[in-house]
């Protein structure tokens, strides 16, 4: 059983910068790819960012791509997602999952293990 717990979330202006941390039970890179999700309310859950860590292979949604950056830390069984350039359309909670395999890593269904979710809230 994976478990995952999120954190780092909060309220930013616009223009500014957050860190979200993802907290993975047991070694998990050797097995699982990492992916972050986001949903705003009254909208589906949509793809963020993965990270395959054992190839070090990273995948990003276009709407953040050049702003976001996912990255893992082996050895504490961390995974991260430095966002810059907020901007009040990235407001959402953000969901860090956990994928057996390395396919299909922008759908949720390629994901077995979810967090509880971090609230982050970009005003303009």
């Amino acid at each position: 059983q994976v478990q995952l717990v999120e954190s780092g979330g909060g309220l930013v202006q616009a223009g500014g910068s957050l860190r979200l941390a993802c907290a993975a039970s047991g070694r998990i890179f050797s097995s699982y790819a990492m992916g972050w999700f986001r949903q705003a309310p009254g909208k589906e859950r949509e793809f963020v960012a993965a990270f395959i860590g054992r190839g070090g292979i990273t995948v990003y949604a276009d709407s953040v791509k050049g702003r976001f950056t996912i990255s893992g830390d082996y050895a504490e069984n961390m995974v991260y997602l430095q966002m810059n350039s907020l901007k009040p359309e990235d407001t959402a909670v953000y969901y860090c999952a956990a994928a057996p395999g390395g396919q299909s890593l922008r759908r949720t269904a390629a994901y077995d293990y979810w967090g509880q979710g971090t609230q982050v809230t970009v005003s303009s």
